[in-house]
């Protein structure tokens, strides 16, 4: 632009506007040489005031407003000069010189001064605007949405700490700290302010710019505030304070271990915000600015209270989840068994990968002729409407399993149950969040039979086990996977029997993913046969070490078993045909075996009678060939079986009647009975206590 023309005169306005621009103008006006100094200025602008001009023209334009300027800002401006190109809009951070310096923003425009026909260079116009309260609003803004978008993501009171802090620093302050009232870590209502005397905080989390940064405590330690403080003054009232620091601060000796770390981090400022939420004290934020950083101020403190208000309420809602998750879990630990039942010829151990979700579940059960239920499921949802269900339907498959179903009948009935209980869900009051939950559920039953090597297993999903055998293999069963339980699908289930020989170890999980990695490349699963004699509990730990951490499993629960093998000397049996004469052979050589056993003489009374009156139904109402074995293990079983598919009933003769008091004789010599279908007909069996086990 050309300033002024040698020919033509300045006019009266022109003169009085450029003026007013040197005077009164809010913008700051600068005229500089071409060597960058300073020609005029105006003095009207508030940063201004109190300077005067004769200390300013002159002067290069890095000291003009006593301020230390971008690096890079003087070699733009040689390159205005240089062009001609102006420069818009520069933001600029600069540092007013004083006690104590203040950092100022401006928007700064420079344009070239040129004058003749053949420009002659004459030096620069520079325009700069005070913007500082302008780009400190823009900065609150973005730390307030990075707080917004990154705290509160984990249900975890330390990490949300951690994503404050990391939020922070160095955006806001030099210096981040958060602790946490210890009982809130836990799942606890926070207590009312002020807090009582005492109250022990921990520290969750610590930022700092610094590369070594002084810390007073370390992160984790849990601990009692002295006091009176300014930390302790904002847990009684919840009220934020900017509190300038000076060594001569009273309050200063009570907590020497934090002021050591101020005056090591030369912290000049600090601001400490309660974490409140309605009238009651979570824990602190304490924020300091170090070094040539400015102090805090009113706007600052406004924003770490909404900076808090966000906090406190993620923590809250991570407090809220922990104390659910606690209650879930406590509630799933006394539905689950505390430990695993012993069975002679199935070894167990159970195992929670990630501390088992609460509606996920694992059982053992104890089933007649010495064969043994194993069970894991898992069902939808989580927190305690998921552990309550989860005890539901645990508590249906012991009770359907006393009646000793095929594994496919059991799942059929059961999955009725869960079809009964989701449309209970579904009919809930409109306001009951449960209503929204779908009710569906996994399981897998299988039923391990010593004296025949074999398990029988069916699933609802796809939850079938992984299966190592002694000879090194490795698979998973063919098992057709039938509906989750609960759902509106109404398909059959299906079982399958495979093979399990002695020392062949199975590993039974609630989720498809663990089952899916331990089957492919699990080196401990793969090594299962070196583990014969060692603890099966160490076995679950090397599995838990396997896992890898991005595998995106869920919360798991996991049955182990190792197979043994049924001493052969431990059970016998014999045939028969349809001849009468057999109930005489079967009762005589049930006293022989017996008394090989040293089987006491009542016991073996009374099993000799029910084994003559089983054989006797058999004749009568079952078809050849007929069966009788005796099973020596924690309990004496006597089991007849016979090709009839008739199922037999108890009956109560009447005095004149001669006969139907067989089933009734063995029920009530016996302590439990019951019938069992078989692929090759029916099988009825009995079982009494030995005597060391009365």
């Amino acid at each position: 632009m050309a300033y002024g023309d040698p020919g033509r005169p300045v006019d009266k306005t022109s003169a009085a506007m450029l003026e007013a621009l040197f005077t009164s103008s809010p913008v700051g006006l600068h005229l500089l040489d071409t060597d960058l100094r300073v020609v005029r200025l105006n003095t009207a602008t508030p940063a201004m005031q109190g300077v005067h001009l004769d200390d300013l023209v002159g002067r290069p334009v890095r000291e003009v407003y006593h301020m230390v300027e971008d690096g890079d800002m003087e070699t733009v401006l040689h390159q205005v000069l240089e062009t001609g190109e102006p420069l818009w809009q520069r933001i600029v951070r600069a540092q007013i010189k004083g006690e104590p310096p203040e950092e100022r923003h401006f928007e700064v425009t420079a344009m070239r001064l040129e004058r003749g026909p053949q420009p002659e260079v004459l030096g620069l116009a520079v325009t700069a605007v005070d913007v500082t309260e302008r780009e400190r609003g823009r900065a609150r803004t973005k730390v307030l949405d990075a707080v917004r978008r990154r705290v509160g993501r984990a249900l975890d009171p330390a990490v949300t700490g951690e994503e404050l802090v990391a939020a922070l620093v160095p955006e806001f302050a030099d210096i981040a700290i958060v602790e946490v009232v210890d009982s809130v870590i836990r799942g606890d209502e926070p207590p009312p302010a002020p807090l009582p005397p005492g109250t022990a905080l921990m520290r969750t989390a610590f930022g700092s710019g610094q590369a070594h940064p002084p810390q007073a405590y370390p992160v984790g330690e849990v601990r009692r505030l002295p006091g009176p403080t300014p930390f302790t003054q904002a847990l009684a009232d919840l009220r934020p304070r900017v509190v300038p620091l000076h060594a001569s601060d009273p309050w200063m000796p009570f907590d020497p271990p934090r002021v050591e770390a101020m005056h090591s981090s030369k912290s000049h400022t600090l601001l400490v915000v309660p974490l409140a939420l309605r009238d009651t004290a979570l824990g602190l934020v304490s924020l300091y600015r170090t070094g040539q950083s400015p102090p805090f101020d009113t706007g600052d403190q406004q924003l770490a209270v909404e900076l808090a208000a966000h906090t406190a309420l993620a923590i809250d809602n991570a407090r809220r989840y922990i104390r659910e998750h606690t209650i879930a879990a406590t509630v799933q630990r006394q539905l689950l068994p505390r430990r695993p039942e012993t069975h002679a010829s199935l070894e167990t151990a159970y195992l929670s990968v990630s501390g088992a979700g609460p509606g996920s579940w694992y059982d053992t059960m104890t089933l007649s002729s010495a064969r043994t239920a194993l069970v894991v499921g898992n069902v939808s949802g989580r927190g305690l409407n998921a552990a309550a269900s989860m005890g539901q339907l645990r508590t249906v498959v012991r009770s359907l399993s006393a009646f000793d179903l095929s594994p496919d009948e059991l799942l059929a009935r059961l999955h009725d149950t869960a079809a009964e209980l989701a449309f209970e869900r579904a009919n809930l009051p409109l306001g009951d969040p449960l209503r929204r939950e779908a009710l569906t559920a996994d399981c897998a039953y299988a039923i391990h039979d010593p004296l025949t090597g074999t398990c029988c297993l069916a699933t609802a999903g796809y939850l079938a086990p992984v299966v190592i055998r002694p000879d090194h293999t490795m698979s998973v069963p063919d098992t057709p996977a039938g509906p989750c339980l609960g759902v509106a699908e109404d398909a059959p289930f299906a079982t399958t029997e495979f093979e399990v020989p002695a020392g062949s170890v199975l590993v039974f999980t609630s989720d498809p993913l663990v089952t899916g990695y331990l089957a492919e490349s699990s080196r401990p699963l793969r090594a299962a046969p070196d583990y014969a004699e060692r603890p099966l509990q160490e076995l679950c730990d090397d599995i838990v070490y396997s896992l890898p951490e991005g595998l995106g499993a869920g919360d798991a629960a996991v049955i182990i078993a190792r197979t043994r093998s049924f001493p052969a000397e431990g059970f016998a049996s014999w045939r028969f045909g349809d001849d009468h004469a057999s109930v005489a052979t079967a009762r005589r050589r049930t006293g022989e075996q017996l008394a090989e056993w040293g089987v006491d003489d009542e016991t073996a009374f009374n099993t000799q009678l029910i084994v003559s009156e089983l054989v006797t139904n058999a004749l009568r109402y079952g078809a050849p060939p007929i069966e009788v074995r005796l099973i020596h293990d924690r309990m004496l079983t006597c089991e007849v079986r016979d090709a009839g598919q008739a199922a037999p009933h108890l009956r109560h003769a009447r005095v004149a009647d001669e006969g139907g008091r067989g089933l009734f004789i063995a029920a009530e010599l016996a302590q439990s009975w019951g019938v069992r279908y078989v692929n090759s007909g029916k099988m009825v069996w009995t079982e009494q206590p030995l005597a060391d086990d009365r």
